[in-house]
């Protein structure tokens, strides 16, 4: 009976062991960076109905979150088309790298009329991905 117990203990303390264990790992949850899109004046922060060979200004803040930002893109898709096109791809540096930054992008729409979605991305040294976009709707 002893030995019984003394098995049944074991086997309890594995399962208890391994429950723990599995229990108290956590994932490694990354923090992507912030980003913003600046209002007002000048600015187009939102989805928008423009004109042929219209010129807008899209302001973008970002901040460092938890890594080190890493690079900035600026790219387009016309009507609707799944893959994009790279307008601009900036790989950042010093305090932009450090603590974050500004852009004032200047889009200068088509002279044709559609839809144009533009996206910008930051990536941090990790990997950590914050992007936002804007539809044109070009008439």
């Amino acid at each position: 009976m002893n030995n019984k117990l003394l098995r049944l203990t074991l086997v309890a303390v594995i399962i208890l062991a391994s429950a723990t264990a599995f229990f108290s790992c956590k994932k490694d949850k990354h923090t992507p960076p912030t980003m913003t899109f600046k209002t007002g004046g000048v600015y187009t922060s939102a989805d928008a109905t423009v004109g042929m060979n219209d010129t807008i200004i899209v302001g973008v803040t970002v901040t460092k979150e938890e890594d080190p930002l890493n690079t900035f893109n600026v790219s387009y898709a016309y009507d609707g088309a799944s893959s994009t096109t790279t307008d601009t791809t900036e790989t950042l540096t010093n305090n932009d790298q450090a603590v974050g930054f500004s852009r004032d992008v200047q889009i200068i729409t088509r002279n044709v009329a559609g839809t144009e979605t533009w996206t910008f991305t930051a990536t941090d040294l990790d990997g950590n991905i914050a992007t936002k976009s804007i539809k044109l709707t070009v008439n």
